[in-house]
This record gives C-alpha cells, sequence and structure tokens, in this order.
C-alpha cells in the first residue's frame, strides 16, 4: 500500500512538473522575470509534493500532527478534535470504545478510565458502566422522563452536557468501588463533579 501510494505520488509530481514546463517554457524575452518567477514556483511545488511523497515513507503526515490535538481541551473544555462536531452530534467512529463494553467515548478518555479499570481490578474493586456518550437525541429525551438538573430532576439541558462530548460516564458503584474512585479517580483524570449524583464522572485529563 505504502509503495503504490508513494508511486502515485512520484506520477502526481512528474505531471505537475511537465505541465508547468508547458505552460513556462515558450516565454519571450521580455518576459524573463515571470519565466523565472514560474521556474521558483514550480521549484517550490516540486519540493512541496517530494516531501509529500517522502513523509509516506518516513511514516510521518499530516495525520500525525493532527492525531495530537487528540490530547487537548480547549479553553471551554471540550476535546479540540471533537468540537466541530456539536454536543451529542459526534460520529460513531470518531469516538473511541472502552475494551469490549460497548461503551464509547473520546479516545483520550477511554484510554484512560480503561486504566483505571485495570487498576480496580488489581485492587479488588469491580466497577460497572451504566452509560457513556449521549447523542443529542437521548439528551432531550432523558430530559423529558428525569426532568432538568437546574429544576431539580437529573439531566442537563440537551447539548450542554459532558455527556454529549464523550467525556462522561455514569458509573455502577457499591460503598467500596465509590470509596475507590473517590480516592483514585483523579490519578486517571477522571472527577466526581456533580452535586448529588456520586455515579456520574467527568475526564478532565490525568494529573
Amino acid at each position: 500500500m505504502g509503495i503504490e501510494a508513494i508511486s502515485s505520488r512520484i506520477m502526481e509530481i512528474q505531471t505537475t512538473i511537465a505541465s508547468m514546463s508547458q505552460r513556462t517554457a515558450p516565454v519571450a524575452a521580455s518576459a524573463s522575470v515571470s519565466t523565472a518567477a514560474s521556474s521558483t514556483s514550480t521549484a517550490s511545488s516540486f519540493d512541496t509534493v517530494l516531501a509529500q511523497a517522502q513523509s509516506l515513507t518516513s511514516g510521518t503526515s499530516t495525520v500525525t500532527a493532527s492525531s495530537a490535538s487528540r490530547s487537548t481541551l480547549n479553553a471551554d473544555g471540550i476535546p479540540t478534535d471533537l468540537a466541530a462536531y456539536g454536543n451529542g452530534k459526534i460520529p460513531h467512529d470518531a469516538l473511541a470504545s472502552i475494551g469490549t463494553t460497548g461503551h464509547r467515548l473520546w479516545a483520550p478518555a477511554s484510554e484512560s478510565f480503561e486504566k483505571l479499570l485495570a487498576a480496580a481490578k488489581a485492587d479488588g474493586v469491580d466497577i460497572g458502566i451504566t452509560d457513556s456518550y449521549r447523542t443529542y437525541e437521548s439528551q432531550v429525551d432523558l430530559a423529558e422522563r428525569k426532568g432538568l438538573y437546574s429544576q431539580g430532576g437529573l439531566a442537563a439541558t440537551p447539548g450542554t452536557s459532558d455527556h454529549g462530548w464523550g467525556l462522561s460516564l455514569d458509573l455502577k458503584l457499591d460503598g467500596p468501588a465509590l470509596a475507590w474512585m473517590r480516592a483514585n479517580g483523579a490519578e486517571h483524570g477522571f472527577v466526581e463533579d456533580v452535586p448529588r449524583e456520586p455515579w456520574h464522572w467527568t475526564f478532565q485529563g490525568e494529573t
């Protein structure tokens, strides 16, 4: 696959150079300055596409650069790579599975929570998951069934829930599990951030 991609890029480079050469070759002496500028542009284009082809062999690309943004939150605490989708509108493939639980979160949150589960299990503590990423439609449904938190219910205003960004989990916690989470959750980036809801934990980044 890599060799085919490189070969394709080389063909594109050759085609680009040939095309530019045809445009710039028949230039009169009075247009020598324009010819020089076109040559510079051609060289620049060549360097650009050549660098792109070389990146295929070295394993570096724009994907590598963008992947770094997956571990960042913006000033509003929203994952930078998910912000454009909108709360509760994130595509299935843009989120990561939490092991084999059937639940999904923002990739860094999922990875950290899997580590948390392993650490809890090593301490003899079982932690279950009731809910994770929540679509906008499911937020609306929850608000209708359980009422808004601001009015004494249990649901955030649809479109504002951290569940809608793949950051929050509702957990199944008995007494020992809740105590363990309160003692160790922050180490893995999860905090108990909603009063009256000890089951609700949100990822804010590992410490």
